[in-house]
C-alpha cells in the first residue's frame, strides 16, 4: 500500500510537470488513450457482453461524469500545489457516503453522521475560505471528487448484475470517448516526450491499482486503509523538492483529519459486516 501510494503521487507529479504546456482535457486524454494497451486484456470479455439498455445507460454514464471528473482532477493539477490535491482527493470516500445514503438509500447512522463532519472540518482546514484564496483549482478538485464519486456509485450498483471485468473495461473505452470532443476543442501540438510523459503516467497508475489489489488480498483494511495517508507525505515531498512548493501544515492536518475520519467510518463498519456475517 506504500509504493501504490508513491506510484499514485508520482503519476500526479508527472500530470503536474507535463499540465503547464498541455490543456487538462487534452492531458487527461492522452492519460487514457496511452493507458487502452495496458488493458487490452479487459476489454477482451466485452465481445460476449450483451448488456440491457438500463446496463447501457448507466454504463454510458459513468463514463460521462468519470469523464468529467478526471478533467477537473487534471485542472487542478496545474493550478494548486500537489499536497492540496492529494489531501482534498481523500473526500473521495466521503462524497460516496453521502450519495450513497441519498440516492441508494442507505441507512443514515450515527457514525456516519459523525465522519462526514469530521472530514468536511477538515476541507476546512484546508481550503479555510476567508483566511485565504480559494482557487479554482480548489473548486475544481470538488468538482472532481463528485464526478469520480458518483462513478463509484454507479458501479457499485452495476457490479451486482454485471462482471468486473465489463464494467472496468466499459469505462476503459468510454472514458477517451467522452474526452476526445473536449481535448479536440483545446487540442496542441504535442511532440514523442510529451506523449513519452502520458505513457509513464499510465505505466504508473497500472502498476499502483495492482499493487493497490496485492494490498487488499493480503492485508485487513486496518492495516491498509492508514498507509494511504502516506500519499499526503510523498506530495508534500515531492512538491516541495520538484516544484518548490511551500509546505503547509494546515494542509497536513486537514488532510490527516479527513484520512482519519475515513479510517474511523470504514474500520467502524468492516467490523459491524464481520460481526453480522458470525451471527449469520
Amino acid at each position: 500500500m506504500m509504493l501504490a501510494g508513491l506510484l499514485f503521487v508520482a503519476m500526479t507529479a508527472v500530470v503536474k510537470h507535463v499540465g503547464a504546456e498541455v490543456p487538462a482535457a487534452q492531458s487527461a486524454f492522452l492519460r487514457f488513450a496511452m493507458g487502452l494497451p495496458l488493458v487490452l486484456p479487459m476489454l477482451w470479455p466485452l465481445r460476449r457482453a450483451r448488456p440491457t439498455g438500463r446496463q447501457t445507460g448507466l454504463l454510458a454514464l459513468r463514463g460521462l461524469v468519470h469523464g468529467f471528473g478526471v478533467i477537473c482532477w487534471f485542472f487542478a493539477m496545474t493550478r494548486i500545489p500537489l499536497a492540496e490535491v492529494t489531501a482534498m482527493n481523500y473526500l473521495n470516500p466521503v462524497y460516496v457516503t453521502v450519495m450513497a445514503t441519498l440516492l441508494l438509500g442507505e441507512r443514515w447512522e450515527t457514525r456516519r453522521m459523525v465522519a462526514v463532519l469530521a472530514a468536511f472540518a477538515g476541507a476546512l482546514l484546508i481550503l479555510r475560505p476567508g483566511l485565504r484564496t480559494v482557487e479554482w483549482g480548489h473548486v475544481a478538485m470538488i468538482g472532481a471528487s463528485l464526478g469520480l464519486g458518483s462513478g463509484y456509485l454507479i458501479a457499485k450498483r452495476l457490479s451486482a448484475e454485471m462482471s468486473p471485468s465489463v464494467i472496468v473495461g466499459m469505462l476503459s473505452v468510454t472514458v477517451p470517448l467522452v474526452l476526445l470532443p473536449f481535448a479536440l476543442a483545446v487540442w496542441v501540438p504535442v511532440g514523442a516526450i510529451e506523449l513519452g510523459w502520458f505513457a509513464l503516467t499510465a505505466a504508473f497508475a497500472t502498476a499502483a491499482h495492482y499493487a493497490m489489489t496485492r494490498a487488499f488480498a493480503a492485508a485487513p483494511l486496518g492495516v491498509t486503509q492508514p498507509a494511504t495517508f502516506l500519499q499526503l507525505v510523498w506530495s508534500v515531498l515531492l512538491g516541495a523538492a520538484l516544484f518548490g512548493e511551500r509546505v503547509d501544515p494546515f494542509v497536513i492536518l486537514g488532510g490527516a483529519v479527513i484520512m482519519g475520519a475515513v479510517t474511523w467510518l470504514t474500520l467502524r463498519e468492516a467490523a459491524d459486516r464481520h460481526a453480522q456475517e458470525a451471527e449469520a
